[in-house]
């Protein structure tokens, strides 16, 4: 094997589940020295947040080894859902939702990859032009009995629960991308194992050589337990503010910053040891490395220095939202401290106020409320406060 053949294969096998298969991809490395890497995202939320990351700064290491970054925006795959992990069927997005997400996916990806050197396509374009006799014919390279194989499917019918069409469809227009865009090689998380293969199985039927189907491990989100994922609102966006996301790196678990440390850099096995037994210093490294790869280095130097006034010092921070308080919602000038939380949106709902209080979570210019039921006396400037990272100033 030359030089560029081992690369390409210690760069897939490092920090990854599986490589299906090796063997292959040896022998698509000597038929040619470039390879169409594949790599599918539905744009169903505005962010991209570090989960998503993972397979991208794959991307962008074999990108830097010459090989042809495909990244495909799933603008009508995300109009009928992924099922991947679903226990029910999820809601169709509107195509303005969907193109609304997409433009932010362009501006976001490239802070990563490099825009010259990374051919983007949407998949309407080839869906939308196919006639009805040909999205048919595609049915019939896909049996039933081969869907009901995936596991959150077969799982689903032995419960009597609901499985519409439209879900047995998403994997095989997956698939047939894979065959759109002659791929090498596709790259995903392990949950998206099934789809992967079934792009291996459409690329065979329509002639073509099977894709190498590389699989990465799923990045937590802060719960440090579920799939990081904007819905269950355990996510850490790329695109958020820098305190943002210094302040939820600082937040995440010591054993979950080992595993963003393992898969969101490039630092040694030894480094990482060193993490293990310094835990507090080298999350606040992670956070500052993260903030500056996405924002920049001056923005993760003021990050750091804004957490250590409010965290280390309990001094209230520098720049803190404000929120315009209607004098309509005042009687004899003062509000429902559980009306003022949900107003100012430092909280959904009514019962997350109460359940936040009774935490003990709350405070007034700095004074902890224990009583849910208590009025505030607005004034200008009162600092409302809700654990040790959301703050509002109001302002009447």
């Amino acid at each position: 094997m030359n030089a560029i053949t081992e690369k390409t294969i210690s760069i897939l096998k490092r920090k990854t589940v599986s490589v299906i298969s090796e063997e292959e991809l040896v022998n698509k490395l000597k038929e040619k020295k470039s390879l169409n890497i594949k790599y599918g995202v539905d744009p169903s939320s505005k962010d991209i947040h570090l989960g998503h990351t993972v397979p991208i700064l794959k991307l962008k290491e074999l990108q830097d080894l010459g090989h042809k970054i495909i990244f495909i925006i799933g603008d009508f795959t995300a109009q009928i859902g992924d099922p991947t992990g679903k226990s029910e069927t999820r809601k169709m997005l509107s195509p303005e939702e969907v193109m609304a997400n997409a433009k932010t996916y362009q501006e976001q990806i490239f802070k990563i990859l490099d825009k010259e050197k990374t051919t983007v396509v949407y998949n309407s374009t080839w869906f939308n032009k196919m006639k009805i006799q040909d999205f048919i014919y595609l049915t019939s390279k896909y049996t039933v009995a081969r869907m009901l194989e995936r596991d959150d499917f077969l799982k689903r019918y032995k419960e009597g629960k609901a499985i519409s069409i439209q879900e047995f469809l998403y994997p095989l227009i997956q698939g047939y991308d894979s065959v759109i865009v002659e791929s090498d090689i596709e790259i995903g998380g392990t949950d998206q194992t099934f789809n992967l293969m079934v792009g291996r199985d459409m690329q065979r039927e329509y002639g073509q050589t099977a894709q190498i189907v590389v699989t990465l491990p799923i990045l937590e989100g802060t719960d440090g337990v579920q799939k990081m994922s904007k819905s269950l609102n355990n996510h850490i966006g790329i695109n958020e503010t820098p305190k943002e996301i210094y302040g939820k790196i600082m937040s995440v678990s010591d054993e979950l910053m080992i595993k963003f440390y393992e898969l969101l850099t490039d630092e040694t096995a030894e480094e990482i040891k060193k993490a293990k037994e310094n835990p507090y210093l080298y999350k606040r490294e992670l956070a500052a490395q993260i903030v500056a790869r996405y924002h920049s280095k001056e923005a993760a130097e003021a990050a750091s220095l804004e957490f250590e006034k409010v965290f280390s010092k309990s001094e209230i921070p520098t720049d803190i939202e404000t929120y315009e308080l209607p004098a309509t919602e005042l009687k004899d000038n003062k509000i429902w401290i559980v009306k003022l939380l949900t107003l100012s949106s430092l909280v959904p709902s009514s019962s997350e106020a109460r359940r936040m209080i009774k935490q003990g979570a709350v405070k007034i210019d700095n004074v902890k409320i224990d009583n849910d039921k208590e009025e505030i006396e607005a004034k200008n400037d009162l600092i409302v406060q809700i654990g040790k990272r959301k703050f509002k100033k109001i302002v009447l």
